[in-house]
């Protein structure tokens, strides 16, 4: 599927299902990313043909395909050539296909009209021209007319020796060669899902603008629209619980490659409701996979800060252009010693204000790099400086 609509069973608005066991006898297409090379191309077919297979080579310009077909045949004389493409009459194509199918053609020149609904069993290498123009979902959906039987199947993806690949075509074309197992349609969308984003939920773009509002508040909205057409009624929270946005932290694709796994340390961060519990998590993944890098480190620190904001210490953190402004809830702000807060604070950073207003504590923080974690020690010491009962 293309990524919005894997999105939407993501989120549970569609649903999704897999179909997990392979045909019998099936076995992983072998693919390959490599430099468009003419005498390589005619080594793999006359590999193909000497054992008694077909060749699809497809050549998505109709302007030239001829001339492709006309040089296939010079190069390899013995090997018989048909062309289909989009703009031959339906019987002409059917034609040309049903000659394929019977064997009376080696090698079908062909443009993407072969994407979907060709089932030839004797067909187990397809060459493909300029495969970085191609999307991901596209050029497995083309993969796959070939490998249709039991035998090994040979998927080649060219790119013209002198184009420098952009960095997301060489991210697709890396994901198709990385994904040949049976059954990886849907880690092919995962990783598409990756590199294209969802898009916009109910437009027609491929590329939204969630970052305006924040993911974590989104998803939330988006959750609650969804239980509430379930008819499933939301237990009230017992505090209103506030999200933080800009802050940098996120789960590179180094620190954890596979989308699955990425997604789930997501989740495992996003359930947790206390520091103790978040403290454990944070020496699990660092134990697993290593020293965190720093986008790791902010959003934990980015989740520690959401899970103090919603104890009753504190009544919000707003962000502003160049600062933050923390609040103490009224109640906690008679209770703690301002003289020891403010010495603690001005040890922390001489650059933090105090206000006292409407009978509550706010701080106004620089908003330089980094500036969650300075959030998070000034929260530690507002919440030991409380007054010792007399």
């Amino acid at each position: 599927p293309i990524p919005r609509t894997l999105q939407l069973s993501l989120i549970g608005i569609m649903s999704l299902s897999q179909l997990d066991t392979p045909p019998a006898n099936r076995m992983p297409i072998q693919t390959y990313v490599v430099e468009k090379n003419q005498g390589f191309i005619k080594e793999v077919i006359q590999r193909e043909l000497a054992r008694q297979g077909q060749v699809f080579y497809l050549h998505n310009n109709v302007s030239t395909i001829y001339q492709v077909a006309a040089k296939l045949e010079i190069d390899i004389p013995e090997a018989r050539v048909a062309v289909a493409h989009g703009k031959m009459s339906r019987d002409e194509i059917e034609d040309v296909m049903y000659r394929f199918v019977n064997g009376e053609y080696d090698i079908l020149v062909c443009t993407t009209i072969i994407e979907t609904g060709i089932d030839i069993s004797n067909a187990n290498t397809v060459i493909i021209e300029k495969a970085d123009n191609f999307g991901l979902s596209q050029l497995y959906q083309i993969r796959g007319r070939v490998g249709r039987s039991d035998r090994i199947a040979y998927a080649y993806l060219m790119y013209d020796t002198q184009k420098q690949l952009s960095e997301i075509a060489a991210k697709r074309l890396q994901a198709i060669k990385e994904f040949t197992e049976l059954g990886s349609g849907y880690k092919i969308a995962m990783r598409d899902l990756t590199i294209r984003g969802a898009g916009d939920l109910l437009g027609e773009k491929q590329a939204g603008f969630i970052n305006t509002v924040g993911m974590d508040l989104y998803l939330d909205m988006l959750q609650e629209a969804i239980e509430m057409q379930k008819g499933i009624v939301r237990k009230p929270e017992e505090t209103n619980a506030q999200r933080i946005g800009n802050v940098d932290g996120y789960i590179p694709e180094k620190f954890a490659p596979e989308d699955y796994e990425k997604i789930t340390l997501y989740q495992r961060i996003d359930k947790i409701k206390n520091r103790k519990e978040l403290n454990r998590l944070q020496d699990e993944i660092a134990d697993r996979y290593g020293k965190l890098p720093n986008s790791v480190k902010l959003l934990f620190e980015k989740k520690r800060a959401e899970i103090m904001l919603n104890s009753r210490m504190f009544d919000s953190l707003d962000e502003l252009e160049k600062e933050c402004r923390l609040t103490l809830s009224q109640s906690y702000s008679q209770k703690v010693d301002g003289v020891k807060l403010f010495e603690k604070v001005m040890k922390l950073s001489s650059d933090i204000k105090l206000r006292y207003t409407n009978n509550r504590i706010t701080f106004m923080i620089p908003k330089r790099k980094n500036w969650i974690t300075t959030v998070n020690e000034l929260m530690n010491i507002a919440e030991k400086a409380e007054r010792k009962a007399e």
